[in-house]
């Protein structure tokens, strides 16, 4: 019992450096390492893209790497940022699904950087298997997703499990789930290993009973959880679920912080994120990266002339709002940027013409109180106001309350990752070919 306190507390010492784990973020730095492409269960929220650099949520990278890539790119994000204090797997896929995969980017980490932090991210299907495995590695840090009390919900919210060369449905695949997941946390429990619930909230489905998610995993030895809105994404089942509120899941967490510590600062990383968590520098290692050919860029291809939005018709000019934290990278939440970069497209053309300041809306934990409602009303309208003269808002991501405020002004929103200029002209080009087609 004495070697698990000792190794709890050497752990919990390490979360100092974890921004994930720390309770603030702050300055410290972490690299995604995508190397776990598969998967043993299907969330009706989730769409894995293994290639693209267009999205900001988990689940999405730029590249799957092999180990020995996943040892370049870190000793490569370390030198750019002169020390790395995390190094986790957090995807595409499950860290457990390939565990191979993650054994071997970790021993060669290891041998290059003695002091890095390790964590993992999984569904927890499979951690009853490999929670010693992932404690000999020197992993002091793993995220289990756990998005259920009973089957009863469950069910609504996973596909299938494949779980010992079978595939399970309903009742009885969300049984297999929840057992393993409670059972591999109470065995982190008894390694030491300092262990985060994340839970995704999904309105009309889990909502009510997250409180009791949250006792069942306390029960099993959690140390904090993570209370996170739905991204809803195309072409998944859940993409026409709403998004909680940010009153909302204000309000979960703080009903649950009676329970277990929580988490009010997570970004809802990429699984190749890298950088602080406040200032994601991903983008510098995806550029030239491609998702693959859609639809349209396959049109453009048959159609130049259409591609460029006029097919030798004047077009009138549209403009865009980029929520960037520098003018270059499409890197900001809606809801967190300070400032928006003004664009034109004109006729297959992108022209910068200005930045405009305003006052984030979204400042976190500390306008959480009783009067966070009228503030953020306050601060949203000072936002609406300075892009009125906007046809686009281009962002990481947005909240479903000012997307609909955007909305109503007749402003559309898009969101993406990606250089400000190749999406304006991207946008703008949409825009363009709805004028000359309608």
């Amino acid at each position: 019992m004495r070697d698990i306190q000792a190794q709890k507390s050497s752990n919990l010492l390490k979360s100092i450096t974890h921004p994930c784990f720390n309770g603030c973020g702050g300055k410290n730095t972490r690299i995604h390492l995508p190397v776990a492409p598969s998967c043993n269960i299907q969330c009706n929220y989730c769409l894995r893209k293994y290639e693209c650099v267009n999205e900001s949520r988990p689940g999405v990278c730029a590249q799957l790497l092999a180990p020995e890539e996943a040892l370049e790119r870190f000793l490569e994000a370390r030198e750019r940022l002169g020390k790395i204090d995390v190094a986790g797997i957090a995807g595409p896929g499950d860290a457990l699904a390939e565990f191979d995969r993650v054994r071997q980017t970790f021993t060669l980490i290891r041998k290059a950087d003695r002091g890095v932090v390790f964590c993992i991210s999984t569904n927890g299907l499979l951690l009853p298997r490999y929670a010693a495995d992932i404690a000999a590695l020197g992993v002091s840090h793993v995220t289990v997703t756990v998005n259920a009390a009973s089957p009863r919900e469950g069910r609504r919210i996973y596909r299938y499990v494949q779980y010992g060369g079978e595939n399970f449905t309903g009742a009885e695949g969300v049984g297999i789930l929840l057992k393993n997941q409670y059972e591999g946390i109470s065995r982190l429990r008894e390694l030491g290993i300092i262990t985060k619930v994340n839970i995704v909230m999904l309105k009309g489905i889990n909502d009510a009973v997250i409180p009791e998610i949250v006792a069942k995993v306390k029960n099993a030895g959690a140390d904090m959880t993570n209370i996170m809105q739905l991204i809803p994404v195309p072409g998944t089942i859940f993409e026409h679920i709403p998004m909680v509120s940010n009153a909302e899941l204000t309000e979960a967490r703080k009903q649950c912080e009676a329970l277990l510590p929580q988490m009010y600062h997570c970004r809802q990383c990429r699984s190749d994120a890298v950088g602080t968590l406040e200032e994601d520098i991903s983008f510098q290692f995806t550029a030239g990266k491609d998702c693959g050919k859609t639809e349209r860029s396959v049109l453009e291809e048959e159609n130049p002339a259409d591609a460029e939005g006029d097919s030798g018709r004047e077009t009138p000019p549209f403009f865009f709002a980029a929520a960037s934290k520098n003018g270059i990278a499409v890197d900001q939440h809606f809801g967190r940027a300070s400032a928006f970069y003004i664009y034109q497209y004109k006729n297959g053309k992108v022209e910068f013409i200005e930045k405009r300041d305003v006052s984030r809306y979204c400042r976190g934990r500390e306008n959480c109180g009783h009067n966070a409602a009228e503030w953020h009303e306050e601060g949203l309208n000072g936002i609406l106001e300075t892009l009125e003269d906007c046809d686009g808002v281009i962002a990481m991501r947005i909240g479903e309350a000012p997307r609909r405020r955007l909305a109503e002004r007749g402003i559309r929103f898009f969101m993406t990752y990606d250089y400000v200029t190749d999406a304006v002209k991207e946008f703008g080009k949409t825009f363009a070919g709805e004028m000359i087609h309608a």
